[in-house]
């Protein structure tokens, strides 16, 4: 973390003061951020703040010892956090393997273009004039760090990520070198920095991990600027078999080990990529509206992975991604689903009138929205 960063960060409205213990290359590797009356201090570790409490905090035995503090005193966890810790294992344990995810060139295109469609852009020349165009951006959820620093590469101003499991560690390691960038680890429900603080903030494939998806959306929004701008991706509730199917392979697959779902995952994996390389399509007249599906041709493998099994496969990653996206889809306790009728909903209970859902990928809800100024 810069020393230029913890000026930002007021959990529950509080300003810290930062002691720092080592540094290298510019960045507070070893610190803590003391409340003024010396009533509660968070560690910084790795060069990362940690914010978390109760069941999500690391042990902070050994780091207590070399500096010689006390054990800290924090505030109560909220009811839902020992679900969280669960989660947040799962996606620890997937950020450890994946590091580089996102920053070899052979995922580039697919990743970015991906986020021209959800944002509604074109191409990717407009996709970075669009965080050049923002002073202050939060992304959520950063998992390897490799939009963060796409993020932080075009932004001219100030990018923090957040993220509540160990990835805020790997994120980091993969953005450190870039002056306008910090990275916080912290539950985004008590995301340690004041409302209407930022101009953009992107939540992609997270809000849904969380015991709340609303509550989530809502805790986000308070950190938008009036004016500002927020992305969210949220899973899309899909047809009776696809549900059911996820379902219970979820109930089976959360119980098992990191490694054990690992390995579950693989026949599912490889029943994508044979789908996949098969290349094959049919054409149904008629609709099944019972099941979500419309009339028309369709790829066989997205046909079954739309409606029945969600069995990723991406020629452009290695078999052991397309297991980790499978692994990631099948493994978090967390795992909400919403309708378009939903979302919307949040969105007027919001007050929020400018927003857009743009149709990137069926399995997903897209939205893009702007605070009212008034």
């Amino acid at each position: 973390m810069r020393t230029v960063a913890s000026s930002r960060l007021r959990p529950n409205g509080m300003e810290l003061q930062l002691e720092a213990f080592t540094q290298q290359d510019g960045q507070i590797i070893e610190g803590i951020l003391r409340t003024p009356d010396a009533s509660l201090w968070y560690p910084i570790l790795q060069g990362v703040p940690c914010f978390l409490s109760g069941p999500m905090q690391p042990d902070l035995s050994e780091f207590c010892s070399r500096y010689g503090l006390p054990k800290p005193a924090t505030a109560q966890s909220r009811p839902e956090a020992h679900e969280q810790a669960k989660t947040n294992q799962t996606f620890s344990d997937k950020w450890r393997r994946f590091k580089q995810y996102g920053l070899q060139p052979e995922h580039k295109e697919f990743l970015f273009g991906w986020y021209c469609k959800k944002l509604g852009l074109p191409d990717l020349d407009a996709l970075k004039a669009f965080y050049r165009s923002k002073q202050r951006v939060l992304e959520v959820g950063p998992g390897s760090g490799f939009n963060t620093r796409f993020i932080a590469e075009n932004c001219p101003g100030e990018v923090f990520a957040l993220d509540v499991s160990d990835a805020a560690l790997t994120t980091f390691e993969n953005t450190r070198d870039l002056e306008n960038c910090s990275v916080v680890q912290a539950d985004l429900m008590e995301a340690p920095f004041p409302d209407d603080t930022f101009d953009f903030i992107i939540a992609d494939g997270v809000l849904h991990h969380t015991p709340n998806t609303r509550a989530a959306v809502e805790a986000l929004y308070r950190k938008v600027r009036p004016g500002g701008q927020f992305f969210f991706y949220v899973y899309r509730k899909m047809g009776a078999a696809r549900v059911f199917a996820d379902d219970h392979i979820r109930q089976n697959f959360m119980l098992l080990s990191a490694e054990e779902c690992y390995a579950a995952c693989e026949g599912i994996t490889e029943l994508g990529r044979e789908l996949s390389r098969l290349n094959a399509t049919i054409t149904l007249e008629k609709p099944i509206p019972v099941l979500g599906i419309p009339a028309g041709t369709h790829n066989v493998q997205r046909l079954l992975y739309y409606n029945f099994l969600k069995c990723f496969w991406n020629e452009a990653f290695d078999y052991e991604t397309n297991n980790m996206v499978n692994f990631d889809w099948y493994h978090p306790h967390n795992a909400w689903q919403h309708s378009d009728e939903e979302v919307a909903g949040w969105m007027k209970e919001l007050g929020v009138k400018s927003y857009t859902f743009n149709d990137s990928n069926p399995n997903g809800i897209s939205v893009l929205l702007t605070k009212p100024t008034v």
